[in-house]
């Protein structure tokens, strides 16, 4: 067992995966000799050499072209696209014609691909370079959607997308790339579609993904404190969902709440609500609550990117003030 930074554990899934199969080849801005902007693809070059990690131009709609064409001939490819808000840039060939050429071909062109992208807020990069989009691609149907949140996660979560024969975004999260933790030894395969009860809860359920995980963990830490018992839910995979582990959840505790850094318009937390509306109304003792971040570019400036992202002290207050401690939840 071994401590790994989130970023080191992107660069061992990948190797677990391209020692695995010797036809894996990655594309994108500066992973080679560089590696990585967000230093994700360090040693890689080294190892696998240059035929099979190679540096592309400038052009997030090259990398994508090149990784489709290669992709449709059998060609397992790792493609990235270096902040997710570039993703805009290539949209049309991942929304129309990677994510429904296998459907339009009646199963006879499939994508082995995986398109990582750095997303989300926390490093001062502004209103261009610091969005979460993951509801972007949650909302394409031939699109598998993942967000790990650990660095064991983000291990096991890239093996099993990069298995999948469906193309999967893999979004890793910028607020994460220096938090450690111990990763297992040997080969980590996980499962798409299998979210994680991170913490055991009695009197409501969080659920939350990527950065937003350790702030609702250090948030039930806080409640606790005050006896109130929340479960926390790693939601990890947003298509496929894990309604199961969701559900469970809300009907065992009877309160609701999402915590995500998209903008609160149209944002994965209102899909949730939606589904815990309907399959679990009756179960609920309270309104199911969204905590977001507002409707706004992100700010630049470090004070009021804070202020507009969700943060452990919110959530406190947020759950805090839902529930009502003088009934005895």
């Amino acid at each position: 067992m071994a401590e790994l930074t989130y970023r080191e554990a992107v660069a061992r899934g990948i190797a677990q995966e391209m020692r695995r199969d010797p036809t894996l080849v990655m594309l994108g801005e500066d992973i080679a000799s560089a590696g990585g902007v967000f230093k994700t693809t360090v040693g890689l070059l080294d190892e696998f050499g240059p035929e099979r990690v190679r540096d592309t131009p400038i052009s997030e709609q090259a990398i994508i072209g090149a990784a489709m064409g290669a992709s449709m001939t059998g060609i397992p490819v790792i493609a990235e696209i270096m902040f997710s808000d570039f993703l805009a840039v290539c949209w049309d060939m991942i929304a129309n014609e990677i994510a429904k050429s296998r459907y339009m071909t009646d199963g006879q062109v499939s994508f082995p691909l995986v398109i990582r992208t750095a997303n989300g807020g926390s490093a001062r990069f502004g209103a261009q370079h610091s969005q979460s989009v993951e509801n972007w691609a949650m909302m394409i149907p031939g699109l598998k959607v993942v967000a790990p949140s650990t660095p064991v996660d983000v291990v096991g979560l890239m093996a099993a997308s990069i298995r999948d024969p469906d193309p999967v975004i893999f979004f890793e999260h910028k607020g994460l790339m220096a938090t450690k933790a111990e990763v297992p030894d040997g080969e980590i395969i996980d499962e798409l579609g299998k979210a994680k009860v991170v913490r055991e809860g009695s009197d409501l359920t969080i659920a939350a993904l990527a950065l937003m995980v350790p702030r609702a963990l250090e948030a039930a830490n806080a409640l606790a404190a005050e006896g109130i018992s929340a479960e926390v839910i790693d939601i990890r995979s947003l298509v496929p969902l894990d309604t199961k582990t969701l559900l469970e959840a809300i009907v065992k505790t009877g309160r609701f709440f999402t915590v995500e850094e998209n903008p609160r318009l149209c944002g994965w937390g209102a899909e949730l609500v939606s589904i815990a509306s309907e399959e679990a109304f009756w179960n609920l003792d309270g309104p199911s609550i969204r905590i977001t971040t507002p409707h706004i570019p992100l700010p630049a400036a470090a004070a009021l990117e804070d202020l507009a992202l969700p943060s452990a002290d919110r959530i406190y207050q947020t759950v805090s003030k839902a529930i009502d401690t003088r009934s005895g939840l």
